[in-house]
């Protein structure tokens, strides 16, 4: 069916604004996802019955198949930031994503874009960069034509970010700075991301690798000093050595075990040992002919929720709460 594309994991915080960025391009849009019954707000996205929700799991072939039935692309956005059960990295980022991909390639879908993350790494110590890098090996062995998306740490109204930094500093007198603080970023604004998946299906590109990264390069430090300003507060901010960021993050893994969100995993520590920032050996956004967004001129329209007195409070009183 042309101009018909599958977006697994649509209705996730990247996954979302990919089927906004197809939608407002006249296409027709199917949402593929575990819980169909959780989506339903995806049909806003586009025009009346431009967007359709079908559930899938990528872990379950049959229902990939049935969600590539007559499609003319697909996206595989599903990921997750921690292991827990069978969402874990294997499961998800390499078996998930090589199902993806295989029962595109039987179905003559040769159009993929695949979401991985920048850092992802046959050698790192992180298991969550290893899966991502081993996932972007599975697609490719599957559908040489497939492209492959990087982007750095995502900002944008749902991010997990700036977000849980930001409820901490509501609640806590101090905020962390695992290893000092030291480690650098390249937000990247989850519009831009999605744009760029958009661009790619639309311009037949394929086989392409893009590190996504945002306009400017910025380390932990400064990364907590701009959610503190955004939301008006004063707090501490105390750095914490990696052996004990490392003691905080098993008590996560314990969490993430027996069923509950983790504010931190030992996984996650170990990915912060490392810089997040574009290599430059492959293209990006500009590239693509995308302007990326400031992290500035974002925050403010979605942090002022953790201001002292909301998004009408007066910025003068606040940066003393």
């Amino acid at each position: 069916m042309q101009n018909l594309v599958t977006i697994f994991g649509g209705s996730g915080f990247v996954g979302s604004q990919t089927v906004r960025a197809f939608a407002r391009r006249g296409w027709r849009v199917r949402v593929a996802v575990r819980q169909p019954h959780l989506a339903y707000e995806m049909r806003l996205h586009g025009d009346v019955g431009q967007v359709d929700i079908v559930q899938a799991n990528i872990r379950n072939e049959a229902s990939i198949r049935r969600a590539l039935e007559g499609a003319s692309a697909a996206v595989n956005a599903v990921g997750v930031l921690y292991s827990s059960g069978r969402q874990g990295f294997g499961p998800v980022h390499i078996a998930g994503a090589a199902n993806v991909a295989a029962a595109a390639a039987d179905m003559g879908v040769s159009t993929l874009v695949h979401v991985s993350a920048l850092g992802a790494d046959a050698d790192s110590p992180s298991a969550y960069a290893r899966s991502k890098a081993e996932g972007e090996a599975a697609v490719r062995a599957a559908l040489p034509s497939a492209s492959v998306v990087r982007p750095s740490i995502v900002f944008g109204q749902q991010d997990d970010f700036f977000n849980r930094f930001a409820a901490m500093a509501r609640m806590s007198p101090a905020l962390p700075l695992i290893g000092g603080g030291k480690t650098r970023f390249q937000p990247v604004f989850v519009g831009d991301v999605a744009d760029a998946i958009a661009r790619i299906v639309v311009s037949g590109a394929s086989g392409g690798t893009y590190e996504l990264g945002g306009p400017s390069v910025q380390t932990f430090r400064e990364l907590m000093e701009r959610v503190l300003a955004e939301t008006g507060r004063r707090r501490l901010l105390v750095p914490m050595p990696y052996p004990v960021a490392g003691l905080v993050g098993i008590g996560g893994d314990l969490a993430a075990w027996v069923g509950l969100k983790p504010p931190l995993t030992s996984d996650q520590v170990t990915l912060l040992r490392a810089d997040n920032v574009a290599g430059g050996d492959h293209p990006g956004l500009a590239e693509l002919g995308i302007a990326p967004t400031p992290l500035e001129s974002i925050l403010p329209t979605y942090l002022y929720r953790y201001r002292k007195g909301g998004q009408f409070a007066d910025q003068d009183a606040v940066a003393t709460a």
